[in-house]
């Protein structure tokens, strides 16, 4: 019995490409969202951290590393912008629960996004050169570390809730005991017993967006 499995992982032939939003099975705006999200939770944390130690020598260290680190999220966080908006029009229909879950998670997440530059706007040119966060920029990044982690949670029901842009949900056949890999294109797989196991092509779900339906078995003898 076979126990690793890389190639279908890491072919790209078998997926359409969906532009800024990336390839079928691989899009491109949730990997991006990692950044800022990560980098937004450590900035409050380090702003605090810095804040409590204010009058230690290692204080502006850690005031100096959530400067950076708020920076290289920031800029991360436009391109996560634009890719989520694409996602928003091209992924999604007006009316459903679905838009309007993306509706919250995009509202929170550009609040987010405009109360990080602003706390960068005061970082930069205004307090660079303190050696701890003041009580404004301590209160904009333990807000927008709040606000990230509660938007996160918009972003994981999209995925894991209502399958949002998953390929494959519920009995695919990469769930099935085989010695074959499914790759990127494939809808069945021959399973051990002999019988066929076929899912739904993508291509033929309802709509641009839609989640695949689960595969049907099939015997492969009459």
């Amino acid at each position: 019995m076979r126990h690793f499995s890389f190639r279908p992982t890491l072919t790209v032939k078998g997926r359409t490409f969906k532009g800024i939003r990336g390839f079928s099975g691989k899009p491109t705006h949730p990997p991006l969202t990692d950044i800022p999200i990560a980098a937004y939770l450590l900035v409050g944390a380090f702003d605090l951290i810095s804040f409590i130690g204010r009058h230690a020598a290692w204080s502006h260290e850690w005031y100096q590393a959530a400067s950076f680190v708020l920076t290289g999220g920031a800029l991360v966080s436009l391109a996560t912008a634009l890719t989520g908006f694409w996602d928003w029009w091209r992924s999604s229909e007006a009316g459903t629960q679905a838009r309007r879950t993306i509706n919250a998670h995009a509202t929170i997440m550009l609040t987010v996004t405009a109360i990080v530059f602003v706390d960068l706007g005061l970082r930069w040119f205004r307090y660079h050169n303190m050696s701890h966060p003041p009580v404004a920029i301590l209160v904009l990044s333990l807000i927008a570390a709040v606000l990230v982690a509660v938007g996160s949670t918009y972003g994981g029901t999209l995925v894991f809730d209502y399958g949002f842009n998953v390929e494959t949900v519920g009995d695919d056949p990469v769930w099935h005991r085989s010695e074959t890999d499914v790759f990127p294109g494939q809808h069945a797989v021959v399973l051990p017993d002999g019988a066929q196991l076929t899912g739904k092509d993508p291509a033929e779900s309802s709509g641009e967006g839609a989640t695949p339906g689960g595969p049907i078995r099939s015997s492969s003898s009459n």
